[in-house]
């Protein structure tokens, strides 16, 4: 619900979102296709759900972020 209502009141117009998760037991696809519906007018790129920090700087690596 918080991810929601932020997602409701801010202008993501031109901008882009990548998200990410820590949650061990679920996935992110379904996140992320509710997060594309709620902002369309946004760049969303596939996200990562995160049960390493490892897996951080090769994911920010392979999208040029770092």
């Amino acid at each position: 619900m918080l991810i929601n209502t932020f997602l409701e009141t801010y202008d993501f117009t031109g901008k882009t979102v990548i998200p990410f998760c820590t949650s061990g037991g679920s996935g992110i696809t379904q996140s992320i296709a509710d997060i594309k519906k709620e902002i369309p007018q946004a760049k969303v790129l596939n996200g990562l759900r995160i049960t390493n920090k490892a897996d951080i700087l090769p994911w920010l690596k392979q999208m040029g972020m770092h």
